[in-house]
């Protein structure tokens, strides 16, 4: 099953997240895709991400026949607040440059000409979008134009934040990436913006950000009834109300019933209780 963003670029609707897994990162990205992961995403920042040994993985599957053009890449401009000395780009220079130089810096680590997605990392700030925020962010429309990458979008971004840059752009976001938390009800505020603006919203640590609410009683019923793990219901959940779920597991035996999420489909009075499980 795939995602058509709003300028008709098809995205698969699962993504393997690749942050946090370090020298691990080239092995983990191979068996993703070899159990069936076809969009991959990644950053250019050493601190939380290990970009180009995931383009070490992708030189390996290409020489197994599995091609650049089969897989969904996705990666990250990250601005100097969320870097540590090991920037990507000259962090002397101004904003323009570094996101070109981050740009191809990606490209190098990656293998490859152009990108499937690229994502601002998150605005400067906790509020509002500033000067900073636009120059990176018409840098990134630009080399959308170029070609250098087919959609783009933003993460770590409020409903206030998305609404602002969702009005100045000129390339409104395809893709929105939050932390999602159920006691936020899913980041609701943010993904009815997304409803309205025609942008896939890609939810991250839905399990390790809900851990309290796969153990309730609601998420346990539905485990039995479905057979299913209480991962494959909140995956199945998010997947039904249109949302692109991230995972990062390590295990394969959870890559592949991940998977298999979007076979459950639930009945709309058990959306609805997922919708509130967290919010009593």
């Amino acid at each position: 099953m795939n995602l058509t963003t709003s300028n008709n670029v098809p995205v698969p609707s699962f993504m393997y997240g690749t942050a946090w897994k370090k020298e691990a990162t080239k092995e983990l990205v191979e068996k993703a895709v070899a159990n069936g992961f076809t969009a991959i995403d990644t950053a250019n920042q050493l601190i939380h991400y290990d970009e180009a040994r995931v383009g070490e993985a992708l030189l390996a599957l290409k020489a197994k026949g599995i091609n650049r053009d089969s897989l969904f890449l996705q990666t990250k401009f990250t601005n100097v607040n969320g870097q540590d000395h090991r920037t990507p780009y000259d962090a002397k220079a101004n904003l323009t440059t570094q996101v070109k130089q981050s740009m191809e810096s990606s490209l190098q680590h990656l293998h490859t000409d152009h990108l499937d997605s690229y994502v601002l990392h998150g605005p400067f700030y906790r509020n509002g979008i500033s000067d900073k925020d636009w120059e990176i962010w018409n840098a990134i429309e630009d080399l959308h134009k170029e070609g250098k990458t087919k959609t783009i979008g933003v993460s770590n971004v409020s409903a206030d934040q998305l609404a602002e840059l969702c009005k100045g752009a000129k390339v409104k976001p395809m893709f929105v990436q939050n932390r999602c938390f159920a006691v936020m009800a899913w980041d609701h505020e943010v993904r009815a913006i997304c409803r309205a603006e025609k942008i896939i919203y890609q939810g991250f640590s839905l399990l390790t950000a809900n851990t309290r609410v796969l153990s309730t009683p609601l998420v346990q019923s539905l485990c039995k009834k479905y057979q299913a793990t209480p991962a494959q219901i909140i995956f199945a959940f998010s997947l039904q109300i249109g949302m692109l779920p991230l995972t990062g597991t390590s295990s394969i035996e959870h890559m592949k019933e991940d998977l298999q999420a979007g076979k459950i489909i639930f009945g709309n009075h058990e959306l609805r209780e997922l919708e509130g499980c967290a919010m009593d």
